[in-house]
């Protein structure tokens, strides 16, 4: 057993024997990690408050302007998988790179699209470059980081996620109020180029390299099979502005019916001895993965979709601008980023209570949020409900990074960029799900009544049920952990478990 060094200084034992020796500058690179995931994700949502300005400027019509938003989300999606299993493969630092200088480059290609048809194609390209890099951020938290320190980083890694979710609005509205004119949309792609070159830098000089896991042949079968069906999932979701779900339905069992192929294909890959895409043993034997997967999804289908939800209401019910909207909802930004930074030095004490605490407080925030703007006169609306919105951020801060941590503490390196992959795929299609089920239903009540107010606590209560399903899953984990002797699983016991085997 060997030991290695602290970030206090101290002398801290190798308890997984794996050889760990701490990277002195493990944080600096974490940092790194950090912006470079936080562009990533901004992305998802920065745009959407550009995308009258970029209809109006290329002359796009509203189902084009639509895969601006849309066709990242699903590019991004698609990667991710694949992408971890690569980074496991080869080298996560090469491929972290890579993907960043290229996310650098079609970022710039956004902003320089002279019409919609580029910059649909560049944006493609932009999320498949942020597709390769998101799965590497974990795993290289997973290789650089053990023990407390993980949570630690995990914490910063959750705050981020949660940050950059909810700041998309505010940030896109901050930008185009300082780039006025038609062409001030432009510099929302454009902001990314800087920031993005100076990680490269920064990366080349401070990330860690993996050693190559000698078992570098990547299965096609499974990338093919993965790939269509999570492409049949996603597809009528990301177009169901535009009928998407009702001219399309039928891929949904298409997709279903793909992703069991492929579950059956690596199975298969796995009783053979070769080494599957996605080893379903993370599943079977990793304690955690399984559940943890399930509650970060179903979370993400309410989390996602909240806030277009409250862009709709505040932007064309109370006819606030992009800025004052996204100011509207910072308390949740607010409460999310100071409680996951405090989360993740708590998760190693309390563990799966942190969530159930978490998504109740959500839950809570959010539901005093919809009563509130319901009840308040208009005008106080935003100020009477901003208390009750950041304690839903502080419980969405008490969410995503305990979640994160306890899914991925007991993955063993060598499998982290598959895992971490795997992870946010399940957040990716949960996110798609809630972005076009709850403005769907915003608008289905606003049509019948021509209540803004009902319409978005009808949408809010959907997302708050989903996050119910998502409370119940972690109750029944912290319940199953409390009756059963705290065990976690070897790093080699899942390269050595049958298919079948699962903790009990």
């Amino acid at each position: 057993m060997t030991a290695s060094t602290s970030a206090a200084g101290g002398r801290e034992p190798d308890t997984r024997g794996d050889g760990y020796e701490p990277d002195p500058q493990r944080w600096r690179a974490l940092w790194v990690t950090l912006v470079a995931g936080f562009m990533s994700l901004l992305d998802v949502t920065i745009v959407a408050v550009a995308l009258p300005t970029v209809q109006q400027d290329l002359h796009a019509s509203p189902a084009q302007v639509q895969w601006v938003v849309s066709g990242y989300a699903l590019t991004f999606a698609l990667a991710l998988v694949t992408a971890g299993r690569l980074g496991d493969a080869l080298d996560r630092r090469r491929i972290f790179l890579l993907a960043l200088g290229g996310f650098v480059v079609f970022s710039a290609a956004c902003g320089a699209a002279p019409d919609i048809t580029l910059l649909v194609a560049a944006r493609l390209a932009q999320g498949l470059a942020a597709g390769f890099m998101a799965p590497q951020n974990s795993a290289l938290i997973q290789q650089m980081f053990r023990g407390a320190e993980r949570g630690r980083a995990f914490g910063f890694f959750g705050a981020t996620v949660g940050i950059s979710s909810a700041a998309g609005p505010i940030t896109g509205g901050a930008i185009l109020a300082l780039a006025s004119g038609d062409q001030g949309w432009r510099w929302i792609f454009y902001v990314n180029v800087p920031i993005g070159i100076l990680a490269v830098l920064l990366g080349r000089r401070l990330l860690p390299r993996t050693e190559r896991s000698g078992r570098g042949r990547v299965d096609l079968p499974g990338v093919l099979l993965l790939g269509l069906g999570v492409l049949a999932l996603m597809c009528p979701l990301v177009l169901a502005e535009s009928g998407g779900i009702e001219r399309l339905w039928w891929l949904f069992p298409a997709g279903a019916a793909l992703l069991t192929v492929f579950t059956w294909w690596q199975r298969r890959l796995v009783a053979r001895g070769a080494q599957p895409l996605l080893d379903p043993r993370l599943f079977t034997t990793v304690r955690g993965y399984a559940i943890g997967a399930g509650i970060g999804t179903l979370y993400f289908v309410g989390f996602s979709g909240v806030w277009l939800v409250f862009a709709l209401f505040y932007q064309r019910g109370l006819d606030f601008s992009p800025l004052r909207s996204g100011l509207a909802v910072t308390p949740f930004a607010l409460g999310s980023a100071s409680a996951a930074v405090v989360s993740g030095r708590l998760v190693e004490r309390y563990g799966r209570l942190l969530t159930v605490c978490g998504l109740a407080g959500v839950i809570a925030g959010l539901g005093g949020t919809a009563l509130l703007l319901r009840l308040a006169p208009l005008d106080l609306a935003p100020w009477v409900a901003a208390p009750v919105l950041f304690l839903g951020g502080v419980g969405g801060g008490l969410v995503v990074s305990p979640n994160i941590t306890m899914t991925l503490r007991d993955v063993p390196v060598r499998m982290a960029g598959a895992a971490g992959g795997a992870l946010q795929t399940g957040q990716r299609l949960g996110a798609a799900l809630g972005t076009a089920a709850l403005p769907g239903l915003f608008y289905l009540v606003l049509g019948r009544a021509g209540d803004y107010r009902g319409a978005l606590v009808t949408a809010l209560g959907a997302a708050l049920a989903g996050m119910a399903a998502s409370l119940a899953l972690a109750v029944f984990d912290w319940r199953r952990d409390r009756r059963r002797k705290p065990h976690r699983t070897c790093p080699d016991e899942v390269a050595n478990a049958p298919v079948h085997a699962r903790h009990t």
